[in-house]
């Protein structure tokens, strides 16, 4: 006696997470970090262009004011100062870039005692920024601190860094460059550990040596890690503000404010309390920043896809 086949099953239909399940999870574990980052990052930015429109003092009636924070900025000179502060700390604190590299080139070199060299050169970055800001005060201290000191021994007088208006922004400046080049530093050592031995041996076959080994073989491949320390390098001279706050309080005179400082000071000192106007340099800083980054996103863009 025969048995008749069966007919073949039709297969389990299979619900939409499992159709879909190597798109989706990547999603689901960056979930959290996406929420945390929109409602501490994202929803606050709106919130800020949506208080610089009022006069607020943070606790009674809002009063909307349009454009009125932003037209005052225009005749504040205490603004001024403090945008033309955050142009010398975005100059000069791009040397951390180039004195990263150089540091880091030494490091990389295989001779006797170079941990050493590496922990002493990493350790500025471990440091808090307030400790850095204490020991550069007292560094600079007109009488008793070191600087005056090493002065005094070529027959020069004692120099008031931080209480002279011409030099302090500068000296503050220099605070913050030491533990900024460290990070300079740590960006470029991960980074020459990628470099391809084959193109610097051929290189070297070619006779390549020294500044154009360093300029056309070495830095084209450090481009990720340069891109990472501009942009890292410019954040850091823009919001500064705790070395500010440490070392001169904004003074003297207030010549050392820079904008992320003097918007503490308007929205939220026990002289300021103007939330609006305090959100309105928050704006500007802000977009300062944005076209800085939009730039090397857009250049490190365009690069890839030439390379493509």
């Amino acid at each position: 006696m025969t048995t008749a086949a069966l007919p073949d099953s039709d297969p389990p239909k299979r619900g939409w997470y499992k159709r879909n399940e190597i798109a989706v999870t990547p999603w689901l574990f960056l979930a959290p970090a996406i929420l945390f980052f929109a409602v501490y990052v994202i929803i606050p930015i709106f919130q800020s262009f949506s208080i610089s429109l009022y006069d607020w003092d943070g606790l009674g009636q809002a009063d909307y004011i349009g454009l009125g924070n932003y037209s005052e900025l225009m005749n504040d000179r205490a603004f001024e100062v403090s945008l033309w502060n955050n142009f010398k700390w975005l100059v000069c604190y791009l040397l951390a870039i180039p004195a990263g590299l150089f540091i880091a080139l030494f490091l990389n070199q295989t001779v006797t005692g170079i941990r050493i060299y590496k922990s002493l050169f990493f350790f500025p970055f471990v440091l808090s920024q307030v400790v850095v800001g204490l020991v550069f005060a007292w560094f600079y201290l007109p009488n008793e601190g070191l600087l005056s000191n090493m002065l005094a021994m070529i027959g020069l007088g004692p120099v008031n860094v931080l209480g002279d208006p011409t030099y302090a922004t500068y000296g503050i400046i220099v605070a913050g460059l030491w533990p900024q080049t460290a990070y300079c530093m740590i960006l470029y050592l991960t980074g020459l550990n990628a470099v391809d031995p084959e193109q610097v041996e051929a290189a070297r076959l070619d006779g390549a040596k020294g500044w154009k080994m360093l300029w056309y073989v070495i830095v084209p491949q450090l481009k990720p890690a340069t891109f990472i320390a501009f942009v890292v390098t410019i954040i850091g001279a823009l919001r500064s503000f705790d070395l500010i706050s440490i070392m001169t309080n904004g003074g003297p005179f207030g010549q050392t404010r820079v904008l992320s400082f003097y918007m503490f000071e308007k929205a939220l000192s026990e002289y300021g309390f103007r939330m609006g106007y305090g959100a309105a340099i928050a704006v500007v800083l802000f977009l300062i920043m944005l076209i800085f980054i939009a730039y090397f996103l857009w250049s490190m863009y365009r690069e890839e896809k030439e390379g493509h």
